[in-house]
């Protein structure tokens, strides 16, 4: 027992001197940096179109970097959707039904989706006779595959219920690179603007910081009690946003490697699904089990608007490239865009 003794000591000191380390690097609480800034005034949006056509549970949605959008539902169809005129640009049919992620490449070229068969499979828009056709199915995950995000039209980044992260090479269809240090499973990841490193939240209650280039694992964020359902990169990309299960979402910042503010409210029991910052930052918009999406003020950490429309859990929120517009999705089978 001697050894492991010692071993308990070792991580405990090591321990000690994260702390200490963090301590050193607060030079000041976001609560004082921001006292002379007032709460934003009462945000309050409109719904200005609903996306009509799929026939069950909505678990995805991703912008592009135009006016289209991408959803993934139960009823075994993605569907690129024109945001503007409301068409159904695509209507794919899956050969699993039972997906949970969607995606779109930078270049809007292709779009990836996977689920509960533990792959990505990717397809592509711009095909020579105009119809869409499975491009390429990554498969070596051995759990639902619950995220996924393109760093490229040549790579992509997954995360899984087998607790690893994969950035896969597209063109031969093999895995790059195996992020694995979670000690629960992934459930959501977000790419930098970058493109260098990417950050996943997962079931064991923390967040890890990854670079994309060595396959290693930056920094991991603690603090949540429950599951880590939703995360999103801050748009200056020098902080990150977690939504969990235990009804909370925190922003922490990557150079003074800790947690800054939490968002929650006595009166919001249920937990956080999805979430999405504003174009600036200033905004944090989360989705949450009761059907509402919450507006937070990111500096003051007070809520300033309420999204309400859905009959059903909102499964996925995203913010438009221009940051003009947000979609939310929802088990109810309906997206909308709301400004």
């Amino acid at each position: 027992m001697g050894e492991m003794e010692q071993l308990r000591k070792e991580a405990d000191n090591l321990k000690d001197q994260i702390t200490a380390a963090r301590k050193e690097m607060l030079d000041t609480t976001l609560q004082e940096a921001t006292s002379g800034t007032s709460v934003v005034g009462r945000v309050q949006l409109k719904t200005r179109k609903t996306l009509r056509g799929h026939l069950a549970k909505i678990y995805a949605m991703h912008w592009s970097t135009e006016k289209t959008c991408v959803s993934a539902s139960q009823d075994g169809k993605l569907i690129v959707w024109d945001s503007i005129t409301t068409n159904k640009v695509n209507a794919i049919p899956l050969k699993s039904s039972w997906v949970m992620t969607c995606a779109y490449a930078p270049s809007g070229n292709m779009v990836a989706c996977g689920g509960l068969d533990n792959m990505c499979s990717i397809y592509n828009l711009k095909g020579k006779d105009g119809n869409v056709k499975v491009m390429r199915e990554l498969a070596a995950h051995t759990g639902y595959l619950s995220c996924c995000r393109f760093i490229s039209d040549s790579e992509i980044i997954t995360s899984s219920g087998d607790c690893t992260c994969v950035l896969w090479d597209i063109e031969t269809g093999t895995q790059k690179t195996i992020f694995a240090g979670h000690l629960g499973d992934c459930m959501s990841l977000a790419v930098s603007p970058d493109f260098k490193m990417f950050i996943s939240g997962a079931c064991d209650f923390t967040a890890k910081l990854w670079d994309i280039r060595d396959g290693t694992c930056r920094q991991t964020f603690g603090g949540h009690e429950s599951d880590i359902n939703a995360i999103g990169y801050f748009p200056n990309g020098n902080a990150v946003i977690t939504g969990s299960d235990d009804a909370t979402s925190k922003l922490y910042d990557l150079r003074a490697d800790q947690e800054l503010i939490t968002y929650q409210d006595s009166s919001i029991m249920c937990g956080v699904t999805s979430l999405a910052p504003s174009l600036s930052g200033r905004l944090i918009l989360a989705g949450y089990d009761d059907f509402n999406v919450n507006i937070w003020d990111s500096l003051k950490g007070e809520r300033v608007g309420v999204l309400a429309g859905h009959d059903n859990r909102v499964s996925c929120i995203g913010v438009s490239a221009d940051g003009m517009a947000c979609c939310t999705g929802s088990w109810d089978s309906f997206l909308k865009i709301w400004n």
